[in-house]
């Protein structure tokens, strides 16, 4: 992967000194002045929400809310661990309100807690990635905080749209989880 990127980055600067070599360095420090501009409003937007996500977790909501979700977490992941079914619920519950990067540490706490130690991915481990990756959101403020930064002049209506698509995502991805489960059971079975 880190040959892919040098190559890209190699090829763009080399077709950027061809095509405009006075305008290399003046792009490159635009480009560098934006993304930091980007990252410093984006802060904002993190900071508030993982504020309120370690509120979750001190108050003790963290453990209502895999209560509120053991049951659909049981049915997803067939574990039968308090401690993981937080850190599942906690996981769940950022990507809902559009934090993935906010999710990531938990998402990964929970991985390490579902491994078995067989070099293989479980089928748990396989449904929280899958989880992950289609991440179902209800409120997405990171799109939202990025379309407010650009500029937009609704940013949060891509609310519905987003809770529509991100819902079917989810389904079909749950969906072919537990498909390739099934059929990867079967044949465990058969050896």
């Amino acid at each position: 992967m880190n040959r892919i990127w040098f190559v890209m980055v190699t090829g763009s600067l080399c077709f950027l000194l061809w095509s405009n070599p006075s305008g290399v360095l003046n792009s490159m420090i635009d480009a560098s002045a934006e993304a930091f501009s980007l990252c410093i409003e984006l802060c904002a937007v993190y900071c508030v929400w993982l504020g309120i996500l370690e509120l979750v977790e001190v108050s003790g909501l963290g453990e209502k809310l895999a209560k509120l979700l053991r049951p659909l977490i049981k049915k997803l992941f067939k574990i039968d661990d308090s401690e993981t079914e937080k850190l599942i619920a906690l996981n769940i519950s950022a990507n809902m309100l559009g934090l993935g990067n906010a999710s990531t540490p938990m998402g990964i706490k929970a991985i390490k807690r579902l491994d078995d130690g067989s070099g293989v991915a479980t089928n748990a481990m396989i449904m929280l990635i899958v989880l992950n990756a289609t991440s179902l959101q209800l409120l997405p403020s990171t799109i939202i905080g990025l379309r407010a930064t650009a500029g937009s002049v609704s940013p949060a209506d891509i609310i519905l749209p987003t809770i529509i698509v991100t819902a079917c995502t989810c389904v079909l991805g749950v969906s072919l989880v537990k498909l390739c489960n099934h059929f990867r059971d079967k044949l465990k079975r058969r050896k």
